[in-house]
């Protein structure tokens, strides 16, 4: 069939419109993409995911890596689908202290000028010696999400104001976390207690309580190291005396060892806390904080009587 040259100018037209109408609808479509202006995030651990989720709302999307509780931190390793997650990340929230040192591998790797990268341990204003797990420090947090936010204020300073205000609900939301260990401090103070590792120093320190497990037993298990043998002796006799109240417990880094004194300690009635190193499912920073201080406390109170 053959168009008058009119005709033919009219379809010409009408199929660069249609064309043109294709190509807009695709670029608005979003599909699986994040809209525009959130703010693409990855965090080492989830508990820092869950801060950043707190503090950046609607305007955040975040990947948490080290999410799995039934995962001993000391002994992951990185796959593709986290090294694509960081490459493409705007803001990365990583320990550091070479709690989470695979997190450098990643980011070598996916060189980005661009990127902020946020170390929450050179962050941390209350940190203890030779120990990396600074978000157990309730006090540290503060200024963790205060970096946390000060970056997404550049990143998406449209919503700056929004920022502030989550970050003063959060830091608000820690205070009866904190109250609880003051109350804790106050009851409970110079209780001796056993440790399989050092991630609670940070909060039996404040508390008060005397930790008697030698500390190169905990630093050992920390690392995920075999402690010394004299080391293995003097935390087995204190079980085994019950020169320790309660034993506190890591639940997400059992070893052989650590496992017997769970076993014995619940044997001889010592009363026994399970803590973790990352968040459970359906909890918040400040929910799994909170009652693991409960748990504990209980215990405290089982073992003394009051």
């Amino acid at each position: 069939m053959f168009l008058s040259k009119k005709a033919a100018t009219v379809l010409s037209l009408t199929g660069m419109c249609c064309i043109l109408c294709l190509f807009l609808s695709g670029c608005g479509s979003t599909g699986t993409a994040e809209p525009a202006g959130v703010i693409n995030v990855v965090a080492a651990e989830n508990f820092y995911g869950d801060v950043v989720k707190q503090l950046g709302g609607s305007h955040v999307s975040v990947t948490s890596i080290l999410s799995d509780p039934n995962t001993d931190p000391h002994t992951y390793e990185s796959n593709n689908a986290t090294a694509q997650a960081v490459s493409k990340a705007q803001l990365v929230i990583q320990n550091g202290l070479q709690y989470d040192s695979w997190m450098e591998k990643l980011l070598s790797a996916s060189p980005n000028p661009n990127r902020v990268v946020l170390t929450a341990s050179t962050i941390a204003d209350h940190k203890l010696p030779d120990n990396p797990h600074v978000w157990y420090g309730i006090n540290n947090m503060p200024t963790i999400a205060t970096a946390i936010t000060n970056e997404l204020k550049k990143l998406d300073s449209a919503n700056a104001s929004t920022f502030d205000q989550n970050l003063t609900t959060f830091s608000n939301s820690l205070q009866p976390i904190l109250q609880k260990m003051s109350d804790l401090k106050a009851k409970y103070a110079g209780m001796p207690v056993g440790l399989t590792e050092t991630i609670y120093l940070y909060q039996t320190t404040p508390i008060g309580l005397n930790v008697l497990t030698p500390s190169e037993f905990q630093m050992a298990n920390a690392k995920g190291n075999d402690p010394p043998i004299d080391s293995i002796i003097t935390a087995n006799d204190q079980i085994s005396k019950k020169e320790i109240k309660i034993l506190i417990y890591n639940d997400q880094a059992p070893t052989a060892i650590t496992e017997k004194m769970q076993k014995d300690a619940k044997s001889l009635t010592i009363p026994v806390v399970s803590v973790t190193e990352t968040m459970p499912v359906g909890k918040t920073y400040q929910s799994w904080m909170q009652g693991q201080l409960d748990s504990l406390g209980q215990a405290l109170a089982t073992a003394t009587g009051k």
